[in-house]
């Protein structure tokens, strides 16, 4: 840190532990069903996964829903349910984490960036139509930090130009948009259930979809391409014989996994309330100060908070982004920063020509961004302990 009085200052208060960006929240009841599926000898896809995909499609009102070993594979099955291919065109916003786009790579297809809106930090309706050729095979929108995009406007153009519209929704459960759940609006819905997400398996996600051809594809080709219900043929109801239908993927969810999402599913409206009441104390907290800007939460959605990003304004700060993060370390509070945009990583950037401010608003929004601890786990001293530091390092550091 670069000045004494404000390291002293947070010294005074220093925690005697460093509180970890995010934890995820684990009961007895998670315990106890891992443990009841290692009893049973069943450890990989089986019924408890099979009855997770059933009470997570019910939950977001989709008629199917397909459970895999991650968000991105949640992504490629629906570009290759789409038939994406060599040549094709998948449009992405820039503001996110690589899955989105490295799974168009996958499909030897090639992503096409739009950049993002400046409140939301979602994909930008008004750039959309601009973007799109007649090499245009889809459209991915992410839902950054749990705030759905604006799905009529983007979906109005989409049906206007026959694209279906896949959505990246890794931080959004369980959000809604306009009173409908996210995973029951699009063509696809890709979830994530990675550690630190509201809905925790560790590591795993789930495809949602209304068409009942592009679930059958999904869950073919998550094991191996094999024929339907392979996964039985080590039960008495099963059979040994199977048919290799297409070249698939081991993309598909384990037991294991799935007896932690089950009771995760169901404590799921709990773990949002915890969310949304520590993101309402750091927004009362954070909105009283011009240096601070603090995350959208418009009234037509129910944002999923799986992110709280406070963006500085730098101009009323003599401190940089990285500076004042440092300063958080100092503190012994973790924070992170979502995302660096995927035309500043060498790979899109060098692949596809691009310079830092082709994407202007993602850029300058990457420049101020601060994603601050927030999950359930938290306690209301360990919130109190977040604000205290960033008012501190705020009010020594303004202009």
């Amino acid at each position: 840190m670069e000045d004494k009085n404000v390291l002293q200052t947070l010294l005074g208060r220093k925690r005697k532990t460093f509180l970890p960006f995010a934890v995820p929240h684990i009961t007895q009841a998670e315990i106890d069903e891992v443990v009841d599926t290692l009893h049973s000898g069943w450890l990989t896809t089986g019924a408890k996964t099979k009855r997770f995909e059933s009470e997570f499609a019910r939950f977001v009102n989709a008629p199917y829903a397909v459970a895999v070993n991650s968000a991105t594979a949640a992504m490629h099955l629906a570009l290759d349910a789409l038939g994406v291919g060599e040549h094709d065109e998948v449009i992405v916003p820039v503001y996110t984490f690589t899955a989105t786009a490295e799974v168009v790579v996958y499909c030897r297809a090639r992503p096409v960036f739009v950049d993002v809106d400046p409140v939301t930090c979602n994909l930008d309706p008004a750039q959309l139509e601009q973007h799109i050729t007649p090499r245009t095979r889809a459209i991915i929108v992410v839902h950054i930090a749990g705030l759905p995009a604006e799905m009529d406007e983007i979906l109005t153009i989409a049906q206007a130009h026959a694209l279906p519209v896949i959505e990246d929704a890794a931080h959004a459960f369980p959000a809604t948009y306009r009173g409908q759940m996210v995973g029951s609006i699009s063509d696809m819905t890709a979830f994530s259930f990675y550690a630190t997400k509201t809905l925790s398996t560790g590591e795993g996600g789930m495809l949602t979809t209304a068409n009942s051809d592009y679930a059958q594809r999904a869950s073919m080709m998550a094991l191996h391409g094999i024929s339907r219900d392979a996964w039985k043929r080590y039960k008495s109801e099963g059979s040994w014989y199977y048919e290799v239908l297409q070249a698939g993927y081991k993309y598909n969810m384990t037991d294991i996994a799935a007896s932690l999402g089950l009771h995760q599913l169901a404590r799921s409206q709990w773990l949002l309330q915890r969310r949304r009441a520590i993101a309402q104390r750091y927004t009362e907290a954070f909105s009283q100060w011009p240096e601070l800007e603090t995350p959208p939460n418009p009234a037509h959605v129910e944002h999923a908070w799986h992110l709280y990003i406070l963006r500085l304004q730098l101009e009323r700060l003599a401190i940089t982004r990285d500076a004042f993060i440092q300063a958080l370390t100092e503190a012994r509070i973790g924070a992170s920063v979502h995302f660096i945009p995927l035309h500043l990583h060498p790979f899109y950037r060098d692949s596809y020509h691009l310079a830092p401010h082709d994407f202007p608003v993602a850029f300058q929004t990457y420049q101020r961004a601060i994603s601050l601890p927030l999950y359930p786990g938290m306690t209301d001293e360990d919130v109190d302990d977040v604000i205290f530091a960033i008012e501190q390092i705020v009010t020594t550091y303004k202009k």
